[in-house]
Parts: C-alpha cells; sequence; structure tokens
C-alpha cells in the first residue's frame, strides 16, 4: 500500500470518527453550519422517496444506496455523491449494524456562489451541446476530505463559524469543480448549457407542479424544440419530464397527508390530480402501498420508534 493511499485512508477515518462523535444517536443532526447534516442509523432502512437538492453527500462509514429513475447508484466510505439539481430519488441505507452504524454527511451548496466560483476559476468551458447526468458518485479524494474535516471542527469553535465557514465551504466548491464531480456542475452554471437550460426549467416546475400545463410549454421555456428538450431533460434528470411532475406531484401529496392530516382526495386535488383512481395508482407504484395504508405504516414507524 503507497503512503498517498494510507493518507487518503487515514483522513477519512478522521473524517468518520469526527462525525461519529457529533452523530452519537440514530436520526439527523442539525448543527450551527445550516448547510451541514449528519446522519447516523444503526440498521439498514427501507427505500424513501424523497427529493436530493444540489449538494454533496458521503457515506463515511456503512454503505447507501440512490436510485434515479431506472440506475443505481452505490456507495460507502471513500466515495461521494453529488447532485447538481433538485433530483427525485429513492435512497436507503444498504450496511449498518448496532455495532458498526451508518454515519453519512449532507452538504448543501447554493447555486449562485458555485457559479461566482466556477466564474472565478481557469476552467475549460463544457460543450454547449453536450449533458451531463446531475448526480454523479466518485471517490473522496484527500484534499476534499481534509476541508470537509476542518468545516466540521469548527463546530467546535462556534465564534468563528460565521467567518471561517464561508471560506471552506468556497474551498470545497473549488475542489469539486476542478475534481471529478465537475463536468455536471460546471454543466450547471455554464451559461446556456442544456443543463442550465433544463435546471432553469426544474425550479420552474418546483413552483407550479400543481398546474395543469401541454408538457411543450416546457420545452418553449427552454428554448428547444419538444423532443430536443426531452433528451436533454433525460440525460441531466435521469427521466422525463412527466415522469419528474409526477414524482414532485406525489411526493407532496404524501407530505400533505402526513402535515395536514387530509385524505387521499384532497392531497390529489391539491397537487394537481384530476382522477382520484389514477393518483392512487401512481402513489401505490412509487410509494409500495396505497396511500391509507403508506400513511398509516408512516405513523407507526414514528410512534414505536
Amino acid at each position: 500500500m503507497n503512503s498517498s493511499h494510507t493518507s487518503s485512508s487515514a483522513a477519512r477515518a478522521e473524517l468518520a470518527r469526527v462525525v461519529g462523535a457529533i452523530a452519537q444517536t440514530d436520526g439527523e443532526h442539525a448543527n450551527a453550519i445550516s448547510s451541514l447534516m449528519f446522519y447516523r442509523r444503526s440498521a439498514v432502512s427501507d427505500p424513501v422517496p424523497c427529493i436530493y437538492g444540489l449538494g454533496l453527500g458521503m457515506a463515511l462509514q456503512g454503505g447507501k444506496r440512490v436510485t434515479l429513475g431506472g440506475e443505481i447508484y452505490d456507495y460507502g466510505p471513500g466515495q461521494s455523491l453529488v447532485t447538481a439539481m433538485d433530483l427525485p430519488v429513492v435512497s436507503y441505507v444498504t450496511r449498518a449494524a448496532s455495532g458498526e452504524p451508518y454515519l453519512g454527511m449532507w452538504l448543501g451548496l447554493d447555486c449562485g456562489r458555485l457559479a461566482q466560483v466556477a466564474a472565478s476559476m481557469d476552467l475549460s468551458a463544457p460543450l454547449a451541446s453536450a449533458s451531463a447526468r446531475a448526480l454523479s458518485v466518485v471517490d473522496l479524494d484527500e484534499g476534499l476530505t481534509q476541508a470537509l474535516t476542518r468545516l466540521v471542527r469548527l463546530l467546535d469553535e462556534p465564534g468563528l463559524i460565521k467567518q471561517l465557514a464561508p471560506l471552506i465551504e468556497q474551498e470545497i466548491m473549488v475542489r469539486l469543480l476542478s475534481g471529478a464531480h465537475g463536468p455536471a456542475l460546471r454543466q450547471l452554471v455554464a451559461a446556456g448549457s442544456p443543463s442550465q437550460q433544463i435546471a432553469r426549467v426544474i425550479g420552474w416546475l418546483k413552483q407550479h407542479y400543481t398546474e395543469d400545463f401541454p408538457m411543450d410549454d416546457l420545452a418553449a421555456q427552454a428554448h428547444m424544440s419538444p423532443s430536443t428538450f426531452r433528451l436533454h431533460f433525460r440525460a441531466v434528470a435521469g427521466m422525463s419530464p412527466l415522469q419528474y411532475l409526477k414524482q414532485l406531484r406525489l411526493q407532496d401529496a404524501r407530505q400533505l397527508m402526513l402535515n395536514e392530516d387530509i385524505d387521499a382526495g384532497s392531497a390529489a386535488v391539491r397537487v394537481g390530480y384530476e382522477s382520484a383512481s389514477q393518483f392512487s395508482r401512481e402513489y401505490t407504484r412509487l410509494f409500495g402501498a396505497p396511500p391509507l395504508r403508506d400513511i398509516r405504516r408512516l405513523l407507526e414507524s414514528v410512534e414505536t420508534r
């Protein structure tokens, strides 16, 4: 084993140790750095549909699986995951035990700051005709690991967080843009690139997904023909625009039923469905059970924790 590999392994082990000292109980652990979140699980978890925003995720101990459309991404210690825009995924912990729990962390990234950092760097511009998948899993290099460790350790010096956290986050962005995650992130911030156009449409969709509109209107927003738009959208997001819209609606309906105690029919109408039977079919396909049974199961799992 060469010294470089040993050094990288030691850096990853140190980051896992620091995070483990903070996340001592199962669940999500927010902290004084608003963009940072820690996770601990003592057992494997069921698949959970959710939205991953722009950010960097790491499994520091144990393993995790994320599926996007029909694609599977497994990652564990020594690997990192980046999502370059909001993506509906299914996520779950695949390796965890009480004696060796899953430990993970997530760092949210700001698109505006990322664009500013990219503009200040001497980066070769991505081809305007190219589209890169907005989700990537690559090895976690030593420089990025050390920067993340410094960011986490700032929690021990709360008086310095306001001044130093933005500087370390900027370093992390530089390393991401210049490393293996760079292509997807640079496509996102490159003016006029297909990925940037798709990201803009996705931002609009998140605001208007309860409305009724022709899918071709999305292509017009991206200044593309319908066929070209669908091609680029699938290349970036891993699914068709219609599939993306359905996932936004179904995940919002689930939250409405959980948080506002409304029935499936009311939730379906609120998120833009005209047919209750279609809503029930598509909900069951995504979440694995009809709305009423799924919500009951979720509530029971919360009560037994």
